[in-house]
C-alpha cells in the first residue's frame, strides 16, 4: 500500500487519527511544548501509562493509550534526554520507531509534529527534511499506513515543512525527466 503524506497546521490533539506522535524525552515525563498540550487535553492517564513504562533510549519510541484525544494512541518519540536537546540522528531515529510502532499496532492514519524543532531546539528545516524523508520513505514501502500527516504549530512551521516538501518533489520531478530523456537518447528518439 502506498500512502499519503499530508502537511497542515493546527492543533495535534485535536487530531482524528489512529496514532498521535509526542515528540518526547527519553524519561517520558510530558514537559513542555507538544507532550504538554498533549498531556493537558489526553488527561492524566498518558503520564500514568509513560510512568508505567518507563525511560526509554534517546531515538526510540514508546505506545500508550490516548486517553481523552480523539486518537487511539500516543506514540512518544523520545528526540532527546530530559533538559537536553535533539539531533539529527535523534530525530530520525525516533520517527523510524514511531513509524515501526505505528505498523505494528495497525495503525492507518499518523499525525506528527515538528519532532525535536519545539524545546529540543532541532533546526526547523533540518527537522522538516529529515521527518519527510522518513515519511516519503515509509509509505513508498507496504506497510499499513495510508496517511502520515504533518500537523504544525503556527504557519511559519508550515511554510517550512511546504517549501521542504515542494522541493523534494521538484527534484523527484526533474530526476524523472532527465531518466525519460536519457531513455529517448538510447532509443534514438527526440
Amino acid at each position: 500500500m502506498n500512502g499519503r503524506i499530508v502537511l497542515l497546521e493546527g492543533d495535534i490533539t485535536a487530531q482524528e487519527v489512529d496514532a498521535v506522535v509526542n515528540a518526547a524525552n527519553s524519561a517520558l515525563q510530558l514537559g513542555a511544548g507538544v507532550a504538554e498540550a498533549i498531556a493537558s487535553r489526553g488527561g492524566p492517564s498518558i503520564q500514568a501509562e509513560c510512568d508505567a513504562h518507563g525511560p526509554i533510549e534517546v531515538g526510540a519510541a514508546a505506545i500508550t493509550g490516548a486517553g481523552d484525544l480523539p486518537a487511539r494512541f500516543v506514540i512518544h518519540a523520545a528526540s532527546m534526554p530530559p533538559g537536553g536537546t535533539a539531533s539529527e540522528e535523534s530525530v530520525r531515529s525516533s520517527m523510524r520507531a514511531s513509524l515501526v510502532l505505528a505498523e505494528a499496532n495497525g495503525c492507518e492514519t499518523l499525525a506528527v509534529p515538528a519532532i525535536g524543532a519545539g524545546i529540543a531546539g532541532f533546526p526547523m528545516q533540518r527537522c522538516a527534511e529529515v521527518l519527510l524523508e522518513e515519511a516519503r520513505s515509509h509509505v513508498a514501502g507496504d506497510g499499513s499506513l495510508g496517511e502520515i500527516r504533518f500537523v504544525l504549530f503556527g504557519e511559519p512551521a508550515y511554510r517550512v515543512f511546504e517549501m521542504v516538501d515542494d522541493s523534494a518533489r521538484v527534484a523527484e520531478q526533474m530526476e524523472r525527466l532527465a531518466k525519460q530523456r536519457a531513455a529517448r537518447a538510447e532509443d534514438g528518439s527526440c
